[in-house]
């Protein structure tokens, strides 16, 4: 009987020594895992939409109000105009990630300017939708046709150019997009603006026709009228000429040949600019002086297009390019008097007015 129970525990003792056995070879382990995805910096491209739009103060040969201003060649932009853009906004973290899109103006390029107005989201691009190709979206050397869902969208900016009080001078243009990150983008097309430049004219000289004898012909002095806008503002000016009829300011019995007005169809004038004068002016008489046009103000009493340019010469569109005058550049004007027999007085109330129109 002994023998049996000491047997019997001598199992016992086997089985329990082989259950921690088992038990170990069931212990596992593990490796740590982190995923960082990449914060995504916005990108901007400029479309073929960029526009300029003329204000409703003035209308020049072709543009008004909220038309293309076409005729503006160069970088210089009054209060009033308008300078628009067509984006395309594109951000791997996705659409929504986008905090902002707005149009900036500084002393630098790139992000970081002032923020003047922001864009207005067009729509948002799906994913069986083609990119305009006029955008030319490419991330380094990849060019992109389409996008993923809900990572890219057209944006539609328009920057209206404010008083002189708060716009005036040079500055760089551009459009930026921000995310909710802090990182932005813009589009690499930055633009350098002239905002609200000072026009002005210069006229150096006077017209004095002293001692004319009745029935004769009487110059002037040549006398200088140049574009004095700001430097640098690359202001282009066209240039037009008006005039009144001239009286006696004295009580003297003038009489010019039958009362006392001498008629402005008795002045004209001469002109040259660069290669060009008056001598190529369709208008010109015998000796290349051509007759001054009837004109208290712009377009008054009648319209000065075509009509009142000084000169008419080198026509290109809708322009005469000898009548246009850059910053700092003059024309030279001499007057002739042909002055009526019999003829009394001295004439010295009336007026000859030099415009200039910046296009």
């Amino acid at each position: 009987m002994m023998k049996i129970l000491n047997s019997l525990l001598l199992m016992a003792i086997l089985v329990v020594s082989v259950v921690p056995m088992t038990a170990a070879v069931s212990v596992g382990g593990g490796v740590v895992v982190d995923i960082t995805t990449e914060d995504f910096a916005p990108q901007v491209w400029m479309c073929d939409n960029r526009v300029v739009y003329d204000d409703a103060t003035e209308p020049g040969r072709i543009s008004e109000d909220g038309q293309t201003l076409v005729e503006r060649i160069n970088n210089y932009a009054f209060e009033g105009e308008q300078i628009g853009w067509r984006v395309l906004v594109f951000d791997k973290n996705g659409i929504e990630k986008i905090e902002d899109v707005f149009a900036t103006i500084g002393p630098v390029q790139g992000a970081g300017n002032d923020i003047e107005v922001n864009c207005k989201i067009d729509h948002i691009v799906q994913v069986e939708e083609q990119l305009d190709e006029t955008c030319n979206a490419r991330i380094l050397e990849e060019e992109l046709d389409s996008v993923s869902e809900n990572v890219a969208a057209y944006y539609d900016c328009l920057l209206t150019v404010e008083t002189p009080l708060s716009m005036y001078g040079e500055y760089f243009i551009t459009v930026e997009a921000t995310d909710l990150d802090g990182l932005s983008g813009t589009m690499a097309e930055n633009e350098y603006w002239f905002l609200n430049p000072v026009i002005a004219l210069s006229i150096e000289g006077d017209v004095v026709f002293e001692d004319v004898r009745p029935g004769t012909s009487s110059y002037s002095e040549t006398i200088l009228v140049g574009n004095d806008a700001d430097q640098g503002s690359g202001v282009m000016m066209d240039m037009f000429i008006s005039g009144t009829d001239f009286y006696d300011s004295s009580s003297s019995g003038a009489k010019c040949p039958i009362s006392n007005q001498l008629e402005l169809s008795n002045f004209n004038y001469f002109a040259t600019s660069g290669a060009y004068s008056t001598l190529q002016d369709p208008r010109n008489d015998a000796e290349g002086y051509v007759p001054i046009e009837y004109g208290i103000g712009f377009n008054d009493p009648n319209p000065f297009y075509n009509n009142n340019e000084i000169l008419q010469v080198l026509p290109v569109g809708p322009y005469y390019v000898a009548n246009v005058l850059a910053p700092g550049a003059e024309m030279a004007v001499t007057f002739r008097l042909n002055l009526p027999e019999p003829c009394n007085g001295d004439f010295d109330t009336g007026s000859i007015y030099f415009w200039g129109e910046a296009i």
